[in-house]
């Protein structure tokens, strides 16, 4: 029995004097040719995007970059506060607000639409009225289960999320209106006459929903949304040294707490 161990990788590697990433050579092959956005992407399928995918991958991105004081950002914001010393700990106290009512709708909205897709085959002509019937079903199905349909509502943009028009126009120019936004546009067309209410379909599922149709693994959804605010937390911090809203936050809520015994 050999004792030669192997961890084997395809993202990279380096020597004295060279890197290797992704077959190629850092140096010569993609500094300066290859963009942030594209080399993510690839890094994540192992497959280099078409030009209709890039763009939406990188429209997706910048629609999760921010959305103001958010848990996540004010988790930066604070953990900041507390430890100057720590940029890294304070982008990932705000990362770590990822969940399933911040940013992790992405991933999950993604996984519903696919859960939904994965036995119909080929939808490439489906009309309309097709995907508005499987909508329907889809959603009887997830009311009669008592559950939530990721995508749907926004405590913000009750009367539609600004982002998700212009999604589904970008992903419709690219040429990467694919069978999730199909469906998750459909979801927004037929969900009050299912529901009983009409709900918005918000950024964070149209995004998942794109990352999908642009082929990334829906097991990184997450990630990518994640990626995506890490650039919105760094803005807060570089605001929060500039003019700092940490202090005043914790004094409000120290100023304003209530100590009530624990009942005896």
């Amino acid at each position: 029995m050999s004792d030669e161990r192997s961890y084997p990788t395809g993202i990279g590697t380096s020597t004295t004097d060279r890197i290797q990433l992704l077959g190629l050579d850092l140096a010569d092959d993609v500094l300066g040719k290859v963009s942030f956005g594209e080399l993510a992407y690839w890094l994540a399928t192992k497959r280099r995007p078409t030009p209709g995918q890039l763009r939406v991958f990188e429209a997706a991105l910048v629609s999760l970059a921010d959305h103001g004081y958010t848990p996540t950002a004010i988790a930066a914001r604070m953990t900041y506060y507390s430890a100057p010393e720590s940029i890294q700990g304070a982008i990932a106290a705000g990362l770590l607000g990822g969940g399933s009512r911040f940013l992790g709708v992405t991933e999950d909205c993604g996984q519903f639409l696919a859960a939904n897709l994965v036995d119909l085959g080929d939808t490439s002509g489906y009309t309309q009225d097709e995907w508005d019937a499987l909508a329907r079903d889809v959603l009887t199905k997830a009311k009669s289960e008592g559950r939530m349909v990721p995508g749907l509502g926004h405590p913000v943009h009750k009367q539609g999320d600004p982002r998700t028009p212009v999604m589904f126009e970008i992903a419709r120019e690219a040429e990467v209106f694919g069978p999730h936004l199909s469906l998750f546009e459909a979801i927004g067309r037929v969900h009050p006459e299912v529901l009983g209410r009409t709900l918005p379909l918000n950024g964070a599922g149209v995004a998942g929903a794109s990352f999908a149709d642009a082929g990334l693994p829906l097991g990184l959804l997450r990630g990518f949304a994640l990626l995506a605010r890490t650039a919105g937390l760094i803005g807060h911090l570089a605001e929060e040294q500039q003019n700092p809203v940490g202090p005043a936050i914790y004094a409000e809520v120290d100023r304003n707490a209530t100590y009530v015994p624990p009942a005896q």
